[in-house]
């Protein structure tokens, strides 16, 4: 059974940072890509980045310069640095593989 549990969000300052972790249980983590995606209040579900397991990283250009995904296969983990968070960054984050998501994990950026 494959599994995606998030941790890292909380409540930020603009200007701040955090940093996500996604951690996958079962065995196809390594050969697979991993995604974030995040959904604000009232808005659709957005993809942010995503990792292959070539390590290639892809970014929606509302994010990129500010975030950084990463992969660390022995811990079969997934991380996404987020720099400069603004306010329009809040919203719940999922993490994404073929067809399992997380729970997902909040994000606010307020002063």
């Amino acid at each position: 059974q494959v599994q995606l549990v998030e941790s890292g969000g909380g409540l930020v300052q603009p200007g701040g940072s955090l940093r996500l972790s996604c951690a996958v249980s079962g065995s196809i983590f390594s050969s697979n890509t991993v995604g974030w995606y995040r959904q604000a209040p009232g808005k659709q579900r957005e993809w942010v980045a995503a990792i292959t397991a070539a390590r290639i990283t892809t970014y929606a250009d509302s994010v990129k310069g500010r975030f950084t995904i990463s992969r660390e296969n022995a811990k079969k983990t997934v991380y996404l640095q987020m720099n400069n968070l603004k306010s329009e960054d809040t919203a719940i984050y999922y993490c994404n593989m073929v067809k399992f998501w997380g729970q997902g994990t909040q994000v606010t950026v307020s002063s």
